[in-house]
């Protein structure tokens, strides 16, 4: 494994904490790792915030106070004016926090709420990560005081994670009274990013994340994080090697055909939104199938893209009869109900193996009543690879036994993946793509700008356009929401589905251009 994708690795908290103990084990000390990472945090609050803030450690029980203890240290050391507030008493401290308390020149009192008032920079060192249960009693009161603190302008940079967040899952710990967390404006975690930092909630409450190498090695992360599936931050190191830059010798049957199908007269705009997409992402040709009612209307607003009259699952059937044509769209704007289905179902029992599927919108809710239909058909077709791109109320119809959303975003798409047999990506402001094999990767790169009608299916189109480049299903979902989410910022503000298309062209260039240089690198 490459050290960049190495670096895009997303730990659990469980792996995070095996990481610690293997390096511990290899004859690092923990007061080593403790004494690195609170450097690291100390080090990010003197580049943000001068000597003349008044600083507040907020330090909980465990390592995470630990982290604290460090932290203060430092920070007095150069000058800053800081009050350490205990969560708990000094003897109850042990083990490397309790040495790192023990190091510390000035004094610690117990934390409240007065001293929240009085400070300009709060740093939470409460729980962190490895917190299980929801924030209860006293400690509900201190974290209300730090957010309206923080709401009247100081400034909040939590350790490795705001006290509060699950690590897993980014979810408020919650109980039946409700939960709180501590609402940071920087977080600055250890060795790999954690899936608390890229899923929401939790993504908006870290502000802005920064990772601090401590000393943990690289094959020590890469031994703990293969011990199950891996999960990644979503970008272009983990799949730059399976997408291809056109060569000279290329031309557009070696770029690979889509085909869209098309919805009726009146629903005609998501399949050109899709087609339009595929061919701007690399595919050499695409054809929209229409419905022959409509195949004027489309033909009105398409010059790149052909068209072809097709009526009926049977007329799609004898147009795929052409093994050339390798990927397929099937779902925007078609309608949902018995003819979508015969469509799905007669392009997923098509001979050809080279041909890969996008099924989304109406071509997922249609077998809303019968998802096995779906599935079974998934599992006995000879394409090579088949994507399913629900967004949360289409996922919840196709797996209903996986609509609690309080479960982690990860583990449902990885099960979804595992039950279907599709690769997945479940949409949203924290996109998941994940492969029937385990591997799943996180997008963190989507603008609020791209919740807008028809954004979906320039993705749809986007992804079937690399799969017909010859993208693995995995490879080609992970790529098509980067690029899709880099479009949306090219668009900016205002953006609408149509400004998708044009934008992807210089992230297509930015992409091309880093290739080419990383070639002449090697």
């Amino acid at each position: 494994m490459s050290g960049a994708v190495l670096m895009q690795q997303v730990l659990s908290v469980a792996q995070m904490g095996e990481a610690d103990r293997r390096t511990i084990a290899a004859g690092v000390p923990g007061i080593d790792l403790m004494e690195a990472a609170g450097r690291g945090v100390a080090e990010e609050v003197c580049a943000e915030y001068g000597p003349e803030c008044r600083v507040l450690v907020l330090a909980g029980p465990g390592n995470n106070g630990g982290d604290g203890f460090v932290i203060a240290r430092i920070l007095e050391e150069r000058g800053y004016r800081v009050v350490v507030g205990l969560l708990s008493a000094p003897e109850r401290l042990k083990g490397d926090a309790l040495v790192a308390f023990e190091k510390m020149s000035g004094a610690a009192e117990p934390a409240q709420a007065a001293q929240v008032r009085e400070a300009d920079v709060i740093v939470d060192a409460l729980f962190g990560a490895g917190l299980d249960r929801p924030l209860e009693g006293a400690v509900v009161e201190l974290v209300e005081a730090v957010n309206a603190r923080r709401r009247a302008g100081a400034r909040v940079v939590a350790v490795d994670l705001p006290s509060g967040v699950s690590g897993d899952t980014g979810a408020i710990l919650a109980n039946a009274a409700g939960g709180i967390a501590i609402e940071a404006d920087v977080t600055v975690t250890f060795c790999r990013l954690k899936p608390g930092h890229l899923l929401f909630p939790g993504r908006a409450l870290c502000g802005d994340v920064r990772v601090v190498d401590i000393g943990i090695p690289d094959r020590v992360v890469e031994d703990v994080a293969g011990a199950v599936p891996p999960l990644s931050l979503n970008g272009p190191d983990l799949w730059r090697a399976a997408w291809r830059v056109p060569g000279a010798r290329d031309h557009k049957y070696t770029r690979g055909h889509v085909v869209v199908a098309g919805g009726p007269v009146h629903a005609t705009g998501a399949a050109r939104l899709s087609a339009g997409a595929a061919l701007r992402i690399g595919a050499g040709l695409v054809t929209l199938a229409s419905p022959s009612q409509a195949v004027a209307v489309n033909a009105a607003h398409l010059t790149a893209v052909m068209i072809r009259p097709v009526d009926d699952a049977d007329g799609f059937s004898a147009l795929l009869a052409d093994e050339r044509l390798n990927a397929v769209v099937a779902g925007p704007g078609f309608g949902v109900g018995e003819p979508m289905r015969a469509l799905v179902l007669a392009v997923l029992a098509g001979e050809s193996a080279r041909r890969a599927v996008v099924l989304d919108a109406d071509a997922l809710t249609s077998f809303a009543a019968d998802p096995q239909a779906l599935f079974g058909a998934i599992r006995a077709s000879r394409c090579r690879d088949v994507v399913l791109t629900p967004h949360e109320g289409e996922f919840t119809r196709l797996f209903p036994g996986l609509s609690d959303t309080s479960l982690s975003r990860v583990w449902r798409a990885r099960e979804a993946a595992r039950i279907s047999g599709a690769a997945v990506l479940l949409k949203g402001a924290d996109t998941v793509v994940a492969d029937p094999d385990g591997r799943a990767t996180i997008c963190n790169n989507a603008p609020g700008w791209l919740a807008s009608a028809g954004s979906g299916d320039v993705l749809a189109g986007i992804i079937a356009g690399l799969l017909a480049q010859g993208l693995s299903g995995f490879d080609a979902a992970a790529m098509g929401a980067w690029c899709h989410g880099e479009a949306g910022r090219v668009a900016g503000a205002g953006l609408i589905a149509e400004d998708l298309a044009p934008s992807l062209k210089p992230v297509i260039a930015r992409l091309a251009a880093d290739c080419d240089g990383k070639s002449k690198d090697n």
